[in-house]
């Protein structure tokens, strides 16, 4: 519909035209909306894949009272119904005497981008070999040179992965953001107000770049995961010679 050469959105076609999606670019709240939900998604996904690095390597790498809990209490944000974690995140932040901003949709969002981005890396991680790491430890490299050199190029696509899926929730997230937004839009909350007020074909457009966005960022996250091989440290072997 966003291609209809009608200020209606209805059928049939009258022709094809993109000048819908010109007046959208065109359009400063539009553009204002979009340059909130790039900074929103950027940094939430920043802190939800810090987060989710960091719950996975404790997961993999310790046992420790409460574990099973403790992975449950993770992924809760993303298996509840958004309203649920939105009406949580809102009186929690009300308790604390948080005003309503930017500020709290990043953190609502990094809260339910965190199990998005710690499930490909505990993944990931459950299959690395922890001979390689041992032998890092046995020529003398200290903990943060085995991460650094070892075990992180081989989790890197994970954690590509899993911060591309945590981006994309965000960029498109409604519910929760609905609950957390003061009075700066995101584009998807541009979207929920324009709908409620007056279904235009800028509307449709917005709509159908952020699907196109959203199913292309998607489809990259899931051939990174399953076709980019991790790197892993190998050692290397000289021909005797004949």
């Amino acid at each position: 519909m966003s291609f209809n050469d009608s200020a209606i959105l209805s059928l049939p076609f009258k022709g094809i035209t993109l000048d819908w999606y010109r007046l959208t670019w065109q359009d400063a709240a539009i553009q204002a909306a979009l340059v909130n939900s790039l900074q929103v998604a950027a940094t939430a996904t920043l802190l939800a894949t810090g987060f989710g690095l960091l719950a996975a390597s404790a997961v993999y790498r310790y046992r420790f009272f409460g574990k099973s809990s403790f992975r449950i209490a993770l992924n809760l944000p993303i298996l509840l119904p958004g309203v649920v974690t939105g009406v949580a995140m809102l009186s929690y932040f009300s308790q604390l005497g948080l005003g309503l901003s930017l500020g709290t949709v990043i953190l609502g969002h990094a809260v339910f981008g965190i199990p998005v981005a710690f499930g490909p890396i505990l993944t990931r991680l459950g299959q690395f070999p922890r001979s390689l790491e041992e032998a890092a430890y046995d020529l003398g490299a200290r903990p943060a040179q085995v991460f650094r050199g070892v075990i992180f190029p081989y989790i890197r696509s994970a954690v590509l992965a899993g911060a591309l899926l945590a981006f994309t929730l965000s960029f498109d997230e409604v519910v929760v953001t609905l609950f957390l937004t003061g009075r700066e839009n995101t584009l998807p909350m541009e979207i929920w107000g324009r709908l409620r007020t007056n279904i235009t074909p800028e509307v449709a457009a917005i709509a159908t770049l952020l699907l196109g966005v959203s199913t292309v960022l998607v489809l990259i996250s899931q051939w990174i995961a399953r076709g980019d091989q991790p790197d892993t440290p190998s050692t290397s072997s000289t021909d005797n010679p004949v």
